[in-house]
């Protein structure tokens, strides 16, 4: 699909908030209201629960539509509220960025222009993590570190997987499930991987920090939640590989001591040796035991494909049917419903389509 105006897609940048009454008021200002190759683009946030004036000043600010969590649930619950709302709102294509104003909004047309161009379904903003000035040179190098195990998981190249500035087409957050209660960031891009969405990433410039992140605490905190989500994600979705290179580790263990343990007896001394043995064989057991776990998880996993697909079939059906979200502000009573008009960007290449703290 090639850019052009009048396109009659509907993009919807779609910003998470949490108690961001004092930023979000330029942030707001600086998102483009008219971008070549949609008809419409619209601006929907995420109110978590903040105990400030943010759904207020967001409305005063002119968004187009307000989500109101009843109560702080994270950014992932936020993330995942947003999806679901500019679905129903109609979005063809769906911008995330920070309420803080981290990202340059001049680069959104940069962002969604390898969708509009039919070469990607959802790209990530790379901020340049290697190069960024107001982190600590140790930061820098785990942010690439972890990028990489991340791309790796994912079986995808993704210079900055912890960038929340992206873009993705209807169908991509139709099939978006986010599980995880700490970030969405790095879960989706494994989900991403796992499905075959066609991923690419772009430059894009930040603005200087305005406060200390709220979701990561300390650096320490950062890795150890970072590092869980990876590691529960990539066994989500790949647990034969992850059982099975856990019982391979177990089970050769085991077979190294027993190897040992018959060095010793052929040389006479194995009498003294006998603890190896018995610890050989519980290894050994266990590393098979730990085979059969994953055989048993990949076959879960099946399950899960089939209750995946259940669930993507049956929020086509509910937004063909036009199911209103529970938001507050001007969209609920200036125009109607327009779930009926569009499918989306086409998948490329295929000819069908298929939680910023």
């Amino acid at each position: 699909m090639q850019a052009h105006t009048g396109s009659g897609l509907v993009l919807i940048i779609q910003i998470p908030c949490y108690n961001e009454a004092e930023n979000l008021p330029e942030t707001l200002q600086a998102l483009p209201r008219r971008l070549d190759g949609f008809d419409q683009v619209e601006v929907l946030v995420i109110d978590d629960g903040s105990q400030d004036a943010t759904s207020q000043i967001a409305q005063a600010c002119g968004a187009n539509h307000v989500v109101r969590l009843p109560q702080h649930a994270g950014l992932a619950a936020a993330f995942a509220a947003g999806l679901e709302a500019c679905l129903q709102h109609g979005a063809d294509v769906i911008v995330n960025t920070d309420a803080d104003n981290q990202y340059q909004a001049e680069d959104i047309p940069r962002l969604v222009q390898p969708i509009l161009d039919g070469q990607a379904e959802l790209v990530i903003g790379d901020r340049g993590v290697t190069r960024l000035e107001n982190q600590s040179a140790l930061k820098r190098r785990l942010q690439s570190w972890g990028s990489r195990a991340v791309s790796r998981a994912a079986g995808i190249s993704i210079p900055d997987a912890a960038s929340g500035f992206r873009a993705l087409t209807r169908e991509v957050a139709l099939h978006t499930l986010v599980l995880s209660d700490y970030s969405y960031t790095l879960e989706t891009l494994v989900q991403a991987g796992v499905h075959h969405t066609c991923v690419a990433h772009v430059a894009v410039r930040t603005n200087p920090g305005k406060r200390p992140s709220r979701l990561a605490h300390s650096l320490g905190n950062y890795l150890l939640h970072s590092a869980v989500t990876i590691l529960r994600a990539y066994t989500l979705y790949r647990p034969l590989r992850v059982f099975f290179a856990a019982g391979s580790i177990l089970a050769l263990a085991g077979l190294a001591l027993g190897l040992r343990y018959l060095i010793f007896y052929f040389q006479g001394q194995g009498a003294g040796h006998i603890q190896s043995v018995i610890l050989a064989a519980g290894l050994v057991i266990i590393g098979l035991q730990t085979w059969l776990i994953g055989q048993l998880a990949d076959l879960i996993g099946f399950n899960r494909k089939i209750l995946e697909e259940v669930l993507y079939r049956q929020r086509r059906i509910d937004l063909n049917h036009g199911s209103a979200p529970d938001s507050v502000g001007p969209s609920h009573k200036q125009k109607p419903h327009k779930q009926n008009r569009r499918r989306g960007p086409k998948k490329p290449g295929t000819g069908r389509s298929k939680r910023g703290y």
